[in-house]
């Protein structure tokens, strides 16, 4: 009986997870729900602040509204003086993060396929690596001859470990029988690395330069703040100190917007240059949920 019941419900079951998998993979819903969550917050935060909410937490009575920052950000575009600060913090990012690409994948390749130089290098950067960028900067500004060349220096210390420990996780996950079989083939050292190596460890050092690159722009604000006198980060801060509050919004918006966008552009030359893990992904996506 209760089998009976059971191959009876089971179908309708499978219909309806089937129905609801297909509804969630459609794009245009996707983003329709994901503007409604910002619109949400955004009214949410709106209210708050006009009512000047307090809760046993935290209090909205100073916070600026998101149309007070709306009104700050236009003022701003309008002037240009946010202009000056955006490129600044660009330059810097760029800089630092090129470096933290360079050095993060050669070590990383270096040390997940060499035995004797993950034994060198790996523990003293695990030792270093959990130090926060905030903690380098006085360090930086006695090392470095000026406050650009030590806040491009904590920008690239912030890009590094999550570039670094993809690239050599990447690198280990390559099948080894590949390698032993292209070298009986007689392939050589270079031909294994663009061939083989390359490939394989591509989406892996992907996710840590997206990750990397996210991780830049939060350790440059922080030595903005402290150390710079352009910036995004150093204007933040700055209205901060003359208690403009709109502005401080503003510019965490800018801030959060600059480091969305060149994440996500990252993420699209990764899929660029990644096309079997995008057909991977989609063939999964598209398989009937059983």
């Amino acid at each position: 009986m209760l089998s009976a019941i059971g191959a009876l419900v089971r179908p309708a079951a499978r219909e309806r997870i089937r129905t609801a998998a297909v509804a969630f993979n459609n794009r245009p819903l996707r983003w329709l729900i994901r503007a409604l969550s910002i619109a949400v917050l955004l009214v949410a935060w709106q209210y708050a602040s006009d009512a000047k909410a307090r809760l046993s937490f935290m209090t909205f009575a100073l916070a600026p509204s998101p149309s007070q920052a709306f009104d700050s950000l236009m003022e701003l575009g309008r002037s240009g003086k946010l202009l000056a600060h955006v490129e600044a913090s660009l330059m810097r990012v760029l800089a630092g993060y090129a470096i933290a690409v360079i050095i993060g994948i050669a070590l990383g390749c270096v040390i997940a396929r060499n035995r004797f130089f993950e034994d060198l290098l790996l523990t003293p950067l695990e030792l270093l690596r959990p130090i926060p960028a905030v903690a380098w900067i006085p360090l930086a500004i006695l090392m470095f001859p000026s406050s650009e060349a030590s806040m491009i220096f904590i920008t690239c210390a912030g890009a590094l470990f999550p570039i670094l420990l993809n690239t050599i996780q990447g690198v280990r996950d390559i099948d080894e029988r590949l390698i032993a079989s292209a070298r009986t083939l007689g392939a050589s050292g270079r031909v294994i690395v663009i061939e083989i190596i390359g490939p394989g460890a591509l989406p892996s050092i992907f996710t840590g330069l997206s990750i990397g690159m996210g991780t830049s722009w939060f350790c440059l604000v922080t030595a903005e703040m402290i150390s710079g006198q352009f910036g995004i980060g150093y204007f933040t801060w700055e209205s901060y100190s003359l208690q403009n509050y709109p502005d401080i919004v503003a510019g965490m918006v800018i801030i959060g917007s600059l480091g969305f966008l060149s994440s996500a552009a990252i993420a699209r030359i990764g899929a660029a240059l990644t096309p079997w893990r995008t057909k991977k992904s989609m063939l999964h996506k598209s398989r009937d949920p059983q």
